[in-house]
């Protein structure tokens, strides 16, 4: 169905006047609505997937095949969200290699047809690898002691341990909880309060997972001081905990907070001075996808003083969608839905999200390739890309490609969107098993997915395509939230599980510096506060779509 224009609303327009004119009855029907041609058909999910054979590194995994209108051209292999290897269309069997003993991973497989087309994911199945015949531990780390002090932070160093395979890396607790993680003898344990006293130990680990006896303790004390309205993180207070995902959030006019649950569907109103949570109301409709889909982006319309309008991107039992509801007296109003576009294909991760209103009033997208790496070249696919929407859902009449909602392409799985204060759109974006990217975006731009992961890959010389600004190896990333207080950009990372500061500077930023380096685990979402700081979410739990199976909190980060 094509999408509304000012032309049709005209149009529509004169043949109301020319109805009531007539005397005729006139029956309301929901708005049109926005989306794609119908999706071509698709193989048939793989099933019966199983694992079998597993050792420190290996597993063997089989499955039932899919079937096809057109033929099967090959079976992706994943795990997480990550393309680990392919097989051919009539292959119903492969062993997985290169993994880490002792992990956990979480298989599936998706069929691809001659055409391009992909199917929704199979069952997954979870694979632990065996662990390491190792089981001596590191010696514990010696000479703990505070290296320095600020209003916000102790600096520790210690003695390196020793092990007789090799010491992988340091992990900082304070008391039983983890405060970091170190792969050298020294760590900065951020977020603290002023004239505070913190007691710290620290363990050793190696490769297969053994850790050693904690060293003796040591304690320090924060300075006075801090505060301020400066860029530089400082005390963090957790201002709520939850037990779902939190994914996306906006700040409403009287400075308490909506967030989402990604899979409980439910919209929370949280007053961040007590902490006091309140359900609002459940989005209609929402569909998880075991996996990364669910409840995704949300943002408050430019003009929600006056039409009290809240976006939302989620997943169906079908697609990827933007939809609007009225928010009012502190409820959500699930009659209201307006879907403004529909027809994004969804799979079990690589649905992308974000959603931010620009200074220009239009509402941007950020969309995943849907496991399909080619969708993010084809302009007549809405995935892989970034998407521009006016706010009624139509498509803007200065967008780069005419009545397309695509904004920029060749994108994998866009899940981070910040505007600074030149209207700029800057971009995180999650890699495969490479590099992750942080992305200036140009009007029309091409990106590169699939020849061009980060700057890896064999198509990275095509001149056509925008090179990123940063990029990262996705151990080190993996990144979800951005956020931009006073031009500098702050980026929330999953598998890294820290949050990046990077000042920009003309069309390119300061080296990042990561804060929190394991200190609150996987991070999600990063939003500017009122009072000049940041909001801040953890994702734990967040490989599946089991409602509340999570031990995740919303945090306040002050600002120096």
């Amino acid at each position: 169905m094509a999408p509304r224009t000012r032309r049709s609303l005209a149009v529509a327009g004169a043949l109301l006047a020319g109805a009531l004119a007539a005397g005729l009855t006139l029956t309301a029907v929901e708005p049109a609505l926005a989306s794609t041609q119908a999706p071509a058909a698709v193989p048939t999910p793989p099933s019966n997937l199983k694992a079998s054979n597993i050792t420190e590194t290996t597993v063997d995994l089989a499955w039932n095949a899919s079937t096809s209108s057109v033929g099967l051209a090959a079976y992706d292999i994943y795990h997480d969200g990550q393309l680990t290897k392919s097989v051919d269309g009539k292959t119903l069997k492969a062993t997985v290699t290169g993994l880490t003993q002792n992990t956990s991973y979480g298989f599936y497989i998706n069929a691809r047809d001659t055409k391009g087309g992909v199917s929704q994911a199979s069952n997954t199945v979870q694979v632990t690898t065996k662990k390491s015949s190792d089981n001596t531990p590191p010696t514990a780390p010696t000479g703990l002691k505070v290296a320095g002090v600020t209003a916000n932070s102790i600096s520790l160093t210690w003695t390196k341990s020793t092990d007789n395979v090799g010491v992988t890396g340091y992990t900082v607790l304070e008391g039983s909880s983890q405060v970091g993680l170190a792969t050298t003898n020294s760590f900065t344990v951020q977020g603290l309060a002023p004239n505070s006293s913190h007691t710290y130990t620290v363990t050793a680990r190696d490769a297969a997972g053994n850790a050693s006896k904690p060293s003796a303790a040591v304690t320090g004390k924060t300075s006075g001081g801090g505060g301020g309205s400066g860029t530089t993180p400082g005390q963090v207070t957790k201002v709520a905990d939850d037990s779902d995902v939190p994914w996306g959030l906006v700040t409403l006019p009287d400075g308490t907070i909506l967030f989402n649950e990604r899979d409980t569907h439910n919209l929370i109103h949280l007053d961040p001075k007590t902490g006091t949570k309140t359900t609002a109301g459940t989005v209609p409709g929402v569909s998880g996808t075991n996996g990364e889909g669910g409840l995704l982006g949300l943002e408050l319309s430019p003009t929600f003083t006056s039409d009290s309008w809240i976006y939302a991107y989620f997943t169906t039992a079908s697609d990827n969608r933007i939809a609007r509801f009225k928010y009012t007296n502190g409820k959500l109003d699930a009659s209201s839905q307006q879907v403004l576009l529909k027809g994004i294909l969804r799979n079990q991760f690589h649905n992308g999200g974000r959603l931010r209103f620009g200074p220009d009033g239009k509402l941007y997208a950020g969309v995943g390739d849907g496991e399909n790496g080619n969708n993010a070249q084809d302009l007549n696919s809405l995935n892989g890309k970034i998407l521009r929407l006016n706010p009624d859902g139509s498509v803007p009449s200065d967008n780069p490609f005419p009545g397309k909602y695509v904004w920029s392409y060749g994108h994998r799985n866009v899940e981070g969107l910040a505007f600074d204060s030149k209207g700029r759109l800057w971009e995180a974006e999650l890699g495969n098993s490479i590099m992750d990217e942080l992305n200036l975006i140009q009007k029309g731009g091409d990106y590169g997915w699939p020849s061009c992961e980060g700057t890896s890959g064999s198509g990275c010389g095509n001149s056509k395509f925008v090179k990123p600004v940063q990029t990262w190896p996705v151990a080190n990333a993996s990144p979800s939230g951005l956020a931009i207080v006073h031009d500098v950009l702050f980026m929330a990372a999953l598998r890294g599980q820290r949050l990046y500061r990077m000042q920009i500077t003309g069309d390119s930023t300061t080296k990042p510096v990561a804060y929190f380096d394991g200190t609150y685990g996987r991070l999600r979402t990063v939003e500017p506060a009122p009072d000049g700081g940041l909001w801040l979410t953890n994702s734990s739990g967040d490989k599946d779509s089991t409602p509340n199976n999570s031990k995740d909190a919303i945090f306040h980060v002050q600002l120096n």
